[in-house]
């Protein structure tokens, strides 16, 4: 399983032979690295409906015949402009091939354009024996430890504050989940979610042994 970080809160994944996208802000996102623009995924993950988040997901399934998976909400909006989707919600799980994708709590709020879009989430996406949880913009809370049980192999988590958790409450996250490593997401994308990431990884590895992976925008780690 590869993981490529976008910046912000954008991955790509590789797994079991299927190209997944996650939380495509790519046009616009001043982190972005070059050539996403020819990314063809077949499946694209929207945690919820904000600008930096849903981003360019229906544009990119338009243009690749990509699937997009939210809940469903974000979902019937994405059918009538035209795009393939598959609606999902809260604790419910469905297998795309190989890969079965769950979609989990987050806390948080969830519109375009003043128009509200259902509930946030987050995703657990497990294949070739792996786990890796997307917790999308989220509040500390504690049912992560729910989440945790499930054996993560990575946890992607928000620690820019002031939108979503901040690096205090994402390192008692990662005590909850209790995940193998941790790449941190969602922060210095902008002044206001500017945060020390290197003082969370050295709080992290040293309150908890997790391994904190500070990725820049287009480098991968492979589980």
């Amino acid at each position: 399983m590869k993981i490529t970080f976008l910046g912000h809160a954008a991955f790509a994944l590789e797994v079991e032979g299927i190209s997944l996208l996650i939380d495509p802000f790519l046009k616009g996102n001043p982190l972005c690295p070059p050539g996403t623009e020819n990314l063809r995924p077949d499946y694209i993950l929207v945690t919820h409906g904000h600008a930096d988040h849903m981003g360019d997901a229906f544009a990119i399934a338009s243009r690749s015949g990509s699937t997009v998976v939210a809940i469903a909400e974000i979902a019937s909006l994405g059918a009538k402009e035209g795009v393939k989707t598959h609606g999902m919600n809260i604790g419910g799980s469905f297998a795309f091939g190989p890969v079965r994708i769950t979609m989990t709590p987050a806390l948080h709020s969830s519109s375009r354009d003043g128009v509200y879009l259902g509930e946030p989430c987050g995703f657990i996406i497990a294949g070739e024996g792996k786990k890796v949880y997307h917790a999308g913009d989220t509040a500390l809370f504690s049912d992560m430890s729910l989440i945790g049980r499930k054996g993560l192999d990575l946890a992607l988590l928000p620690i820019g504050d002031n939108y979503t958790m901040g690096p205090e409450d994402a390192v008692e996250a990662v005590k909850l989940l209790q995940p193998k490593a941790v790449i941190p997401m969602h922060y210095n994308t902008w002044d206001v979610i500017k945060v020390d990431a290197a003082a969370f990884k050295e709080k992290v590895e040293k309150e908890t042994g997790v391994a904190v992976h500070l990725l820049t925008p287009g480098q991968s780690l492979t589980l």
